[in-house]
C-alpha cells in the first residue's frame, strides 16, 4: 500500500542493492563518467518512466558535474539542467535539521530537551509527549507517526489517487498541538518516519528563536553556503521562470504516466518538513558542506548530523539523514516524494562524492543514486 506520506516517504523508497549490483558494479568496465550518468539515467527517460531527470555529481576534487535528461517541462521543450528548480519533498528535513544542530552549537537549543522546555507554556501535553525531546524529532525517534491517520486524511487520501492533491492540508499547528495533548506510542526511541515530527521541529525553532523559518533558513544556511535558489517560497526565487513541472508516474495510481500533477501547498506548520524548492547546484553545495573543512562551524554542525544516532544495517538513524551500509562503508541519504517529483541526495564521506538526481515525477525506484556513488568508489 502506498504509503500515507507522499511529502516523505524515503524509507519506503527502493534504494537496495544485492550482491549482484555490487559484482557487477565492481567489475565492469572503466566508463567517462558521461558515460557512466547516460547508462544508468538516459533509459529512465526513453522509456517513458520520467519526462526529466537532472543528476549532479561531486567529486573529490571538489568539481561538480551536471547531466541534464529529457525535458523540464512538457508544454515548452525546456530541458533540465544544474539550475533548473525543483519542489525537493523531504530533502527539506535535512536543511531543517542543519538550522536545528547550528542553533544547538551556539546554545540556543540542547538535543536532550524535551517538549516540556521546547513548546510554549501550559501547552496540553501527554505523558508519553511530555518526554520528547529535541535530538528523538530529528532522528524520527520520538514515536510520532508519520502523520495521524483521521478520517480526514483518509478520505484526503483517496480521492488524491484520482485528483493528486495534496491530502496534508489539514495538519495546521493547532491541529498537530491537539494531538499531542492524547499522543501515545510504542514505539518511542524507535525510528518511525514522522512528517508531523519535523512539522514540530520546525514550529519549536520559531517559538525559541522568534523568527521564521524562511528567516532562519536564509541565515543558517542559504547565505553562508552562497546558495542561490532554495527556498519555501518558489515563485520569489531567482530561477523560478525555469522551474521544472511535476508529471504522474508511479504514482497517483489514477492519474495517467506523464500527465500533469497539481502543485501541493504545505501549510506552515509543514513548511520546514516539506515546503523546499531547490536546484541540483544547491543541493551539492549544501552536501559538500558536509564533507568540506571541519573547522567551520557550519560544516561541523552539518557533518555531525551525519553520525548515526539508531544503528542498524540499512536505514540507520542521523539527524535527518538515513544510513545504509553497504559493502562495509556506509551511503548517507535523504530522499524526498512529493507531488510529481523525486529527489535523492547521498554522500560518500570516506571517498568525499556526492550525488544528486532529481525527476519531475513521483516514483519509488531510487537505485541509480546509490549505484552512481558506489561506482564512483569503485572506479575513481
Amino acid at each position: 500500500m502506498l504509503c500515507l506520506g507522499l511529502a516523505a516517504c524515503g524509507n519506503l523508497s527502493t534504494t537496495g542493492l544485492d550482491d549482484h549490483d555490487l559484482a557487477i558494479l565492481k567489475t565492469m568496465p572503466e566508463e567517462t563518467l558521461q558515460e557512466k550518468v547516460d547508462t544508468l539515467i538516459k533509459p529512465m527517460v526513453d522509456t517513458g518512466h520520467t519526462p526529466g531527470v537532472i543528476v549532479g555529481v561531486l567529486l573529490p576534487d571538489k568539481t561538480m558535474h551536471f547531466f541534464g535528461y529529457g525535458v523540464a517541462d512538457q508544454t515548452s521543450g525546456l530541458k533540465p539542467d544544474a539550475d533548473t528548480l525543483f519542489a525537493v519533498g523531504s530533502l527539506s528535513k535535512g536543511f531543517l535539521a542543519g538550522i536545528t544542530a547550528a542553533l544547538v552549537n551556539d546554545g540556543t537549543f540542547s538535543w536532550n530537551e524535551t517538549l516540556n522546555t521546547l513548546l510554549p507554556p501550559n501547552t496540553p501535553l501527554s505523558a508519553d509527549a511530555e518526554k520528547i525531546t529535541l535530538l528523538q524529532l530529528a532522528t524520527h525517534t520520538s514515536g510520532l507517526p508519520r502523520q495521524p491517520v483521521t478520517p480526514r486524511t483518509l478520505l484526503y487520501f483517496i480521492e488524491y489517487f484520482f485528483d493528486g492533491e495534496n491530502f496534508y492540508r489539514h495538519f495546521d499547528t493547532a491541529y498537530i498541538l491537539d494531538y499531542l495533548a492524547d499522543f501515545s506510542s510504542s514505539t518511542q526511541g524507535q525510528p518511525v518516519y514522522s512528517n508531523v515530527g519535523y512539522g514540530l521541529l520546525g514550529y519549536i525553532l520559531e517559538q525559541r528563536t522568534g523568527l521564521s523559518i524562511d528567516e532562519l533558513l536564509h541565515q543558517k544556511i542559504v547565505k553562508p553556503l552562497g546558495l542561490k535558489c532554495t527556498g519555501y517560497d518558489p515563485e520569489v526565487l531567482p530561477c523560478y521562470t525555469e522551474r521544472a513541472h511535476g508529471y504522474a508516474g508511479d504514482e497517483p495510481k489514477f492519474i495517467p504516466r506523464g500527465d500533469p500533477t497539481p502543485e501541493w501547498e504545505f501549510t506552515h506548520f509543514l513548511r520546514g518538513s516539506a515546503a523546499l524548492h531547490s536546484n541540483a547546484r544547491d543541493l551539492l553545495r549544501f552536501a559538500a558542506a558536509h564533507i568540506g573543512d571541519p573547522k567551520s562551524r557550519l560544516n561541523a554542525a552539518l557533518a555531525s548530523n551525519m553520525n548515526i544516532i539508531y544503528p542498524r544495517a540499512k536505514e540507520a538513524a542521523a539527524r535527518a539523514w538515513v544510513v545504509d551500509d553497504i559493502d562495509g562503508e556506509p551511503i548517507t541519504y535523504q530522499i524526498g516524494i512529493v507531488a510529481g517529483y523525486t529527489s535523492y541526495l547521498g554522500i560518500d564521506s570516506k571517498h568525499k562524492t556526492a550525488v544528486v538526481i532529481m525527476q519531475n515525477s513521483f516514483n519509488w525506484d531510487n537505485t541509480a543514486g546509490h549505484k552512481l556513488l558506489l561506482y564512483l568508489r569503485y572506479h575513481s
